[in-house]
């Protein structure tokens, strides 16, 4: 992709960072910071006004922060008043509404729709066409996977918003919908097309529509090696902190 600088809009509020590239067609709104290295690329916009604005003459657009060696691939908005932190990576048409925080080292896949007010840790990757509910709170290292829905109203439609909530190192397989409120644990698996209601202790796979106990995640056997797969950190390091010198070790560095 050629970076032309053909139709680009940078307020003169905004912050960009050393060596930083931004493609054509894109807008950067007002009190937005874009870390050093990060990459922009066609049609985006950056801090798209909040919902106030078409309604407030005395708006002001919140501050917007981009960390470091971002990488927002072609036609995301991202909505004013969020906080995402270094080597944050999407795919194309991503939507993440305002109030949204995001650690290091996440990523989101395209067509996931992020609707606000949700907070994310390290190391999360979403993959594509992910809907996330208003008050999510997601940990660390969480693998969310394609067409995975989270919900936020107990009794629709009401005026009552609880987000799920998901704790490090779980995984949400493809397909499953998780109901308002409900927690998942540490080191869980939701199995592919599961309806969550219910909240899921540590280290248990949970399976169905209702989704139920099936048997301790450290139980899951690979197909492959026949070995336990799970707690998975001890059997997968791409693109992990701990890549090339084992969990283990990282561990003990922390």
């Amino acid at each position: 992709m050629k970076f032309n600088n053909r139709n680009v809009s940078i307020s003169q509020k905004a912050t960009i960072g050393k060596n930083v590239k931004i493609g054509d067609n894109t807008t950067i709104y007002d009190y937005v910071h874009i870390g050093d290295n990060a990459i922009i690329a066609n049609d985006c916009i950056i801090g798209e006004p909040t919902n106030d604005y078409y309604f407030n003459p005395d708006y002001s657009n919140p501050p917007t922060t981009i960390g470091d060696n971002a990488l927002i691939r072609s036609h995301a908005i991202i909505y004013a008043d969020c906080t995402i932190g270094h080597n944050f990576q999407t795919g194309h048409r991503v939507t993440i509404r305002e109030k949204t925080v995001f650690g290091n080292n996440c990523r989101v896949g395209t067509q996931t729709d992020i609707q606000g007010h949700s907070i994310f840790g390290n190391h999360c990757w979403l993959h594509s066409n992910v809907f996330i509910a208003q008050k999510t709170r997601i940990g660390n290292f969480v693998f969310i996977y394609p067409y995975v829905v989270f919900t936020d109203d107990p009794t629709p439609p009401s005026n009552i918003c609880k987000g799920p909530t998901v704790d490090d190192y779980s995984q949400i397989a493809a397909c499953s919908v998780l109901l308002p409120g409900v927690r998942i644990g540490k080191h869980c698996v939701v199995g592919a097309g599961s309806i969550v209601g219910k909240d899921v202790d540590d280290y248990q796979l949970v399976l169905g529509g209702p989704a139920k106990f099936v048997k301790d995640s450290r139980e899951i056997k690979s197909r492959e090696t026949g070995e336990a797969h799970y707690p998975w950190p001890y059997r997968f390091e791409r693109g992990m902190p701990w890549e090339g010198k084992g969990f283990e070790n990282w561990e003990k560095e922390q």
